[in-house]
């Protein structure tokens, strides 16, 4: 299971706002390389949402199936908020629903954030026909 933990507000590369879901895994266990001693932590990853804030909010606590797992990725630059060191990554941490746990490679997505975002319902309201539907 993973938990909703937080949010964030993005935008696009042609200013449309919108949000993510930041989710956590379950507590693991790691050994640190330097000290040989463990220490307690959880994955974290992040996820679009077609939500508005409001929504976003109410749903901070909420429980998901699946899993973060990390996957294989193209190499990418990050910069280290702390030192503003910059490193090359070649993995990243991904939700990855229930039925689908196991290994993946992660693909490029085609899709644009702004092709995705112009499906996403419009207005302030989490349903856009008022009935609750699965």
């Amino acid at each position: 299971m993973v938990r909703i933990i937080g949010y964030k507000k993005r935008e696009t590369e042609l200013g449309k706002e919108f949000f993510v879901l930041e989710l956590q895994g379950g507590i693991e266990m790691v050994k640190s390389a330097e000290t040989g001693k463990f220490y307690i932590t959880a994955r974290k990853a992040s996820i679009s949402s077609t939500f508005d804030e409001r929504t976003c909010e109410a749903l901070i606590g909420t429980e998901l199936p699946g899993k973060v797992e990390k996957i294989e990725c193209e190499a990418y630059e990050y910069t280290i908020k702390d030192t503003g060191e910059v490193i090359i990554l070649t993995s990243r941490f991904e939700y990855i629903e229930e039925e689908n746990v196991g290994v993946r490679i992660a693909e490029k997505s085609k899709t644009t954030v702004d092709e995705f975002m112009s499906k996403a319902p419009s207005g302030n309201s989490f349903s856009t026909n008022g009935a609750l539907q699965h």
